[in-house]
């Protein structure tokens, strides 16, 4: 499983790529690459369980999906140096 997670961490524009780049700065390498292998066997797992095909959620769907945390946080982090902080969404 190791080795599918690493081929998988390779490819690229793909989740497993930017998952992998995810965990790697918080878990080193060796540990990315079992949580990698790990996604695969539940991915896997679910493919057969529910018998549809792999979808590919794509390398921005790890920003996508934490969007409004990470902008919350950058706004508190801005507001507790004394800023006043209005967002608007840009076109």
């Amino acid at each position: 499983m190791t080795q599918c997670a690493w081929a998988a961490s390779r490819t690229k524009n793909t989740y497993p790529h930017a998952k992998y780049h995810s965990l790697v700065g918080r878990r080193g390498k060796k540990r990315a690459l079992i949580a990698i292998g790990h996604k695969i066997l539940v991915m896997a797992y679910h493919i057969i369980k529910n018998g549809v095909p792999y979808k590919e959620l794509g390398k921005d769907y790890l920003l996508h999906r934490r969007e409004d945390r990470i902008v919350k946080s950058h706004v508190k982090r801005l507001q507790a140096l004394g800023y006043e902080v209005e967002l608007k969404k840009a076109a």
